[in-house]
């Protein structure tokens, strides 16, 4: 059931699949694009989600349904929050409302979820890559299937982008490219491309010249053949020069545009005629990014996503003010940290890959705009262009999420850790994120940087050890140094205000206990102290160790720890597969086979979405679940013969 509040309207009700919306009369879609508007409006108001960018294309979304066979013709959309119209219209307007909810309906496009979504995506730039395969999958069976990739919001400026449009030029394939110019990814889009293509959307010499042409051309009544084609080859010059259709072209691009993205009817005509039209085609469309709610149209970085009510008439919070004042976020803790050390030491910069205001490098980039970068959704060029920077001294800190950190895997082995280069990555959103889902959660990081030479690999308990961790890693000359914190509010717990450093590669006892030895890495450990209580209560005594460092690890804490324990727990929130865990497990076979170990994490499975909170308990990584898996192999233990 919808909320009250969400009610479709008449002409949107009865559209339960593209094919329903097909039978509409052309002159019916803009009152249907009012309605679906006002819909998702109604729903994020109220149950949270990404907004902006998927307002921007409604009608963009409804004229492509529209105008072709979808699903058989293969609709892929790039960045995925774009895509909750295209939800709506294709059989999941009943289950909107649990959108990004557990158990519900993903925010993402999802292959699992749909027959209509083609394509998985939750990072960006993948889309032309993805329908350039589908098309070549069509030529190669003889198919006429059309395969259409809606790529915008800042996914443009990533390089897998052009891979994809020199491939695609390169065979020749049938694909349309819808390219969404809103000039906005979740900040505002930055690099010369976006120059390039926000010039034509305010030059009006293209415009004027075009249709001062084909006014003269309207008085030759019997102009014929030959001037039309004299016109129409003017007009491609003056494309070419005037507009990004050079840039296409020369990729091997038919280039039609820019378009008025927000007339629904033109571009169904639009779409019809290109259905026609063999070979690579990019349709450049320009749409404003919140269109229809306009606190998001004014300010389109903070209406990127909602995850509060909100009075769907004036954008005010409808959210209850905290009664006490909350704990900072980490990513704030990250960014003051760094600006008190860029204050110290010049040499200090902040980069980020398009995600200013999630890293909040925003703030260092407002203090210092000389000394902060934000290089585009360009996560590989943003690791190599660090390591540029440090080879000349310059103490680069790259701001990243872990899981975008993954587009930029061989540049950290290939660019920084085989030159022993020092680059600080800062880790932001490890661990469960929590409504993103599977494509968001930084799950992998500890496993898949601890194998690489020349890293440092830390992870802080709460926002003082973060504060500590990112001083060592300015400090520390000798290769990389990753520091990996989650996401949403550190604990608020007083410190000292002195800032140290934390030495690398040590841990600490937090409390002593003759049963079973816990170790934990990073701020799940705060789970891991409320679970002590309930071990307590259940006659255990546990030790707890916060380790605070994978790499290198402390084999000293650990010894002993084994010397005293006949069983190590250890707790992570990454994948129990060559992470934290297995690095002790590797340890303690090596140098106390006698010692056993239980490696708590996340299984070898793909987590969904939902709140932090109920992913925790779905791993069994909350306190209770954490209580009762130490408490089991409490009780193997004490079945064995007592330590000699």
């Amino acid at each position: 059931m919808t909320h009250p509040s969400a009610v479709p309207g008449p002409l949107l009700a009865t559209i339960r699949s593209p094919e329903d919306l097909r039978r509409l009369h052309p002159d019916q879609l803009d009152d249907l694009c009012a309605e679906l508007r006002d819909y998702i409006i109604d729903v994020v108001s109220v149950h949270g989600g990404h907004f902006g960018a998927s307002l921007g294309v409604v009608e963009l979304t409804t004229a492509l349904h529209y105008a072709y066979n979808t699903p058989t013709d293969q609709l892929v959309w790039d960045v995925g929050h774009q895509a909750y119209g295209h939800k709506i219209l294709t059989g999941r307007m009943d289950r909107f409302e649990t959108n990004r909810k557990y158990g519900g309906i993903s925010g993402f496009p999802k292959r699992s979820e749909s027959p209509y979504d083609a394509f998985g995506v939750g990072h960006s730039s993948t889309s032309i890559s993805a329908a350039l395969g589908m098309a070549e999958a069509f030529r190669k069976t003889g198919s006429t299937n059309k395969a259409i990739a809606v790529i915008g919001d800042g996914s443009m400026t990533a390089g897998l982008a052009f891979e994809a449009l020199n491939n695609a030029g390169a065979l020749g394939s049938d694909i349309l490219v819808v390219l969404n110019d809103n000039n906005m990814s979740i900040d505002p889009n930055v690099g010369a491309l976006k120059e390039y293509l926000a010039d034509i959307t305010t030059s009006k010499t293209f415009h004027k010249i075009r249709n001062e042409v084909w006014d003269l051309l309207g008085h030759f009544k019997g102009a014929g053949t030959k001037l039309r084609k004299v016109a129409s080859r003017l007009e491609t010059v003056l494309t070419t020069a005037l507009t990004p259709g050079g840039l296409f072209r020369s990729l091997g691009f038919k280039y039609y545009g820019p378009v008025d993205g927000h007339n629904v009817k033109a571009l169904v005509r639009i779409f019809e005629d290109l259905r026609t039209v063999p070979g690579p085609k990019l349709l450049h469309v320009v749409t404003v990014k919140g269109k229809g709610f306009a606190p998001a149209e004014r300010d389109q970085v903070k209406w990127h996503a909602s995850g509060s009510p909100f009075d769907k008439v004036t954008g005010a919070s409808l959210a209850q003010k905290p009664s006490r004042p909350t704990p900072p976020k980490y990513q704030d803790v990250f960014a003051d940290t760094l600006l008190d050390i860029m204050d110290r030491d010049e040499t200090v910069v902040g980069i980020t890959a398009a995600m200013p205001s999630g890293t909040s490098m925003l703030k260092v980039m407002n203090r210092y705009p000389d000394r902060a970068y934000d290089v585009g959704i360009a996560e590989q060029h943003a690791v190599t262009f660090a390591a540029g920077l440090a080879t000349q001294g310059i103490k680069p800190v790259v701001a990243i999420y872990s899981s975008f950190l993954q587009r930029g895997y061989d540049q950290v082995v290939h660019d920084v850790c085989i030159q022993k280069l020092p680059v600080l990555f800062a880790i932001d959103r490890g661990g469960l994120v929590g409504a993103d889902g599977p494509t968001h959660h930084g799950l992998y990081d500890l496993a898949y940087l601890r194998c690489i030479p020349n890293i440092v690999i830390a992870s802080p308990l709460d926002e003082h050890e973060l504060d500590g961790m990112l001083r060592a890693g300015i400090a520390y000359r000798d290769g990389a140094f990753a520091v990996r914190y989650p996401r949403g509010e550190a604990t608020g717990t007083p410190g000292t205000g002195i800032p140290v450093p934390i030495p690398i590669g040590k841990g600490r006892v937090m409390r002593d206990g003759n049963d079973i030895a816990v170790l934990s890495l990073g701020a799940i450990g705060r789970h891991v102290e409320a679970a002590l209580p309930l071990l307590d209560a259940r006659g255990v005594e546990a030790a707890w160790a916060d380790m605070r460092f994978v790499k290198p690890l402390d084999t000293d804490l650990i010894d002993e720890l084994a010397r005293t324990h006949r069983h190590i727990v250890t707790v992570e929130d990454g994948t129990r597969l060559g992470g934290f865990g297995s690095a002790v497990a590797e340890h303690v076979a090596a140098a106390h086979p006698g010692v056993g170990v239980t490696i708590l994490g996340i299984e070898d499975r793909i987590v969904e979405h939902g709140s932090p909170e109920e992913l925790y308990r779905e791993t069994g990584l909350h306190a209770e679940g954490i209580a009762v898996a130490v408490e089991a192999a409490a009780e193997r233990v004490r079945y064995r013969q007592p330590i000699g």
